[in-house]
């Protein structure tokens, strides 16, 4: 790959399209459909940019080139993805994204017009936003249309699991979540280090440090709704019991995180719950790898399926 045309494809994406369209070339086919190189580098810009990546830096070629190979493999997974919810006549409608952009507002303590502001900060159309959450849905309804109802969790897998982890289980509704986000300029360290010790309660260290919103009521975003936490939340989030914080985490933007977990109104440590009121809950933990399994073995199909030209 040509680092000198990547450079060039890398300012191309901030200006206007007629120049951009002097490099449109192909860097893929898929199923006849095409990925230019125009749409890959402004697709991987994002990335690029967070890995201060210097196109212009032979020592950076290789990250680069991870990079860009990452970014059109989604890109590749998006087409054949799009493609398979047409033959299944899987359809996402304008209210489904409206309804995935309002849990969005809602688990972010935000207005519209807040969240308008920060995406116009950010330099995120709401187009281009709107289509991620497009894609991100159909993904959701192959996976429960094709691999869902595939998955099988045995009474007996949710019987050790329990054995083994019962005194860890807890009533999971009801439970809201705390987000502290910290700015580059403070000690986090110093900070996460009180919060553990209990010198400094969270939501105070959340009402004095935190950049994320609802600071004001000590980071409480809310109730967490379960059911729409991506993988890396969930995993999070699961291996938690009231009470609990997290170690410092990094977000994606790179700042650093912590998360508090804990209901409303409590006064002591909930009990454990029983085999039969923790069994919903066990059977939603071991299904979500089952099916993620499953649904890397589909795309694998699709794509062994699948007529690719890859011309990078």
């Amino acid at each position: 790959m040509k680092h000198a045309l990547l450079a060039l494809l890398m300012t191309l994406c901030m200006i206007a399209g007629a120049q951009a369209a002097q490099v449109n070339k192909v860097a893929a086919v898929v199923n006849g459909k095409v990925i230019t190189m125009y749409d890959l580098q402004k697709t991987a810009l994002p990335d690029l940019i967070r890995a201060r990546i210097n196109p212009n830096d032979p020592k950076q070629s290789k990250e680069m080139d991870l990079i860009l190979r990452k970014t059109l493999d989604n890109m590749i997974m998006d087409i054949l993805l799009e493609q398979e919810a047409v033959r299944l006549k899987a359809t996402v409608s304008e209210s489904d994204v409206d309804e995935e952009l309002a849990t969005i507002m809602k688990t972010n303590g935000l207005t519209k017009a807040q969240f308008e502001q920060r995406l116009a900060a950010q330099k995120i159309p709401l187009k281009e936003l709107r289509e991620n959450l497009r894609k991100k849905i159909i993904r959701q309804k192959i996976m429960g249309q094709e691999v869902g109802r595939k998955v099988v969790v045995t009474n007996k897998e949710i019987e050790d699991y329990y054995k083994a982890h019962k005194n860890e289980i807890f009533r999971r509704d009801g439970l809201h979540m705390a987000l502290l986000v910290y700015p580059r300029n403070v000690n986090a360290s110093s900070i996460a280090a009180q919060i553990a010790s209990g010198a400094l309660p969270f939501p105070d260290a959340a009402r004095k440090y935190s950049i994320a919103p609802n600071k004001e009521k000590g980071g409480d975003m809310g109730p967490v709704e379960w059911d729409r936490l991506n993988p890396e939340w969930n995993d999070r989030l699961t291996k938690m019991k009231p009470g609990d914080v997290t170690d410092i985490f990094t977000i994606n933007n790179g700042f650093k995180a912590q998360v508090y977990l804990f209901r409303p109104g409590a006064t002591g440590p909930d009990a454990p719950l029983t085999l039969d009121e923790a069994r919903p809950i066990i059977d939603g933990i071991l299904r979500r790898p089952k099916a993620m399994e499953r649904f890397d073995d589909y795309t694998r199909q699709l794509r062994s399926r699948a007529v690719i030209d890859i011309r990078l």
